[in-house]
């Protein structure tokens, strides 16, 4: 049908040049060009090209149709893809928030530990100085008693051996001894 459609749009296409140029005759260029013309439609209509036209047309269709496909389908799985690695961005920012929420908070932690255990070492060194000064205080009383004690002794020795016998001096020495027997037994 479109074969025979097309050899009568060439012919009805062809008439004016018949009425200008007389006719079917050899001689006139018009008809020569006109019959060539349909001779190589007719034996490109016998070797059937419309039709191999027509199958590389549609094989290039098919083909383009199945690189869309694909094309499509590399799309899809980029999203999938893209997808995949935003979610795994997200879970790595979280696990890095989570991270540093953590820091903080062992941050914190170890702030107030360090707090807690200064306050402890201030506590030793305050019981510490104080213990030195309690020592130096006592210290610092023995020095005193042992220097009023000698002073004491001396006056008194001075005084004894001023008013003091001989007899009287024994009296006391074994009096003294006593004492000090009473003491350390």
């Amino acid at each position: 049908m479109r074969y025979t459609l097309a050899l009568a749009i060439t012919l009805t296409s062809s008439l004016p040049a018949f009425a200008a140029g007389g006719g079917m005759n050899m001689g006139n260029t018009d008809f020569v060009v006109i019959l060539a013309f349909l001779l190589f439609v007719g034996i490109l209509l016998y070797v059937k090209v419309p039709s191999m036209v027509s199958k590389m047309l549609d094989d290039r269709a098919d083909g383009i149709k199945s690189e869309l496909e694909e094309a499509r389908a590399l799309r899809e799985e980029a999203q999938t893809v893209l997808a995949s690695y935003e979610r795994k961005q997200k879970d790595v920012q979280a696990q890095a928030d989570r991270i540093v929420a953590n820091a903080r908070e062992e941050a914190t932690t170890a702030a107030a530990q360090a707090k807690a255990d200064l306050e402890v070492s201030i506590a030793r060194r305050l019981v510490a100085a104080q213990e030195q000064i309690a020592a130096a205080e006592a210290s610092a009383i023995k020095e005193v008693r042992d220097g009023a004690i000698a002073v004491a002794v001396d006056v008194a020795d001075k005084v004894i051996s001023d008013q003091l016998t001989a007899t009287d001096a024994n009296k006391l020495i074994d009096a003294a001894i006593g004492d000090v027997n009473a003491k350390l037994h």
